[in-house]
């Protein structure tokens, strides 16, 4: 991802650490007030991001956040999920879809991850395993690294 696709955001200190993960997910009634809302709520709602940067500015009083922030440079992070093997092709361009999951399936997270957009168009970066992943309903998928194409 190039320079220009990341954003400085504010998060909780406890969390404002190099190569750390994390899904935005979007205000709460606690952000209304708050004078630097505009600086935490920059981000898209749903997306998985990675801190890219810790900056070495201060600490700012959190109403959420264990009672302080701290800025931070993003950038959109890969996503790992499931897709149908036969289209698990590294380098190909993908309209994402969650798989229907039991939540009882050790697969679960891979099926439904956190951080993919529905509908979104993704670029496979990496196929993890070239066999199938155990699936109980039958379906033949393969665990995929996901990049936006934003």
């Amino acid at each position: 991802m190039q320079k220009k696709d990341r954003a400085i955001t504010l998060i909780g200190k406890r969390i404002a650490e190099k190569d750390v993960e994390f899904v935005y997910r979007g205000p709460t009634d606690e952000c209304e007030p708050c004078k630097l809302h505009k600086s935490c709520l920059n981000l898209e709602e749903g997306r998985r991001y990675r801190v890219v940067s810790v900056r070495r500015s201060a600490e700012h009083d959190c109403l959420l956040h264990d009672g302080s922030v701290r800025a931070v440079e993003v950038e959109l992070a890969p996503v790992l999920a499931a897709l149908e093997a036969k289209k698990a092709i590294k380098g190909s361009t993908v309209i994402y879809r969650p798989v229907e999951c039991n939540e009882d399936c050790e697969n679960a997270d891979l099926c439904t991850p956190l951080g993919a957009v529905d509908r979104h168009k993704y670029v496979i970066t990496r196929v993890l395993q070239n066999s199938p992943i155990s699936c109980p309903r039958g379906l033949s998928l393969k665990p995929v690294e996901l990049q936006t194409e934003d």
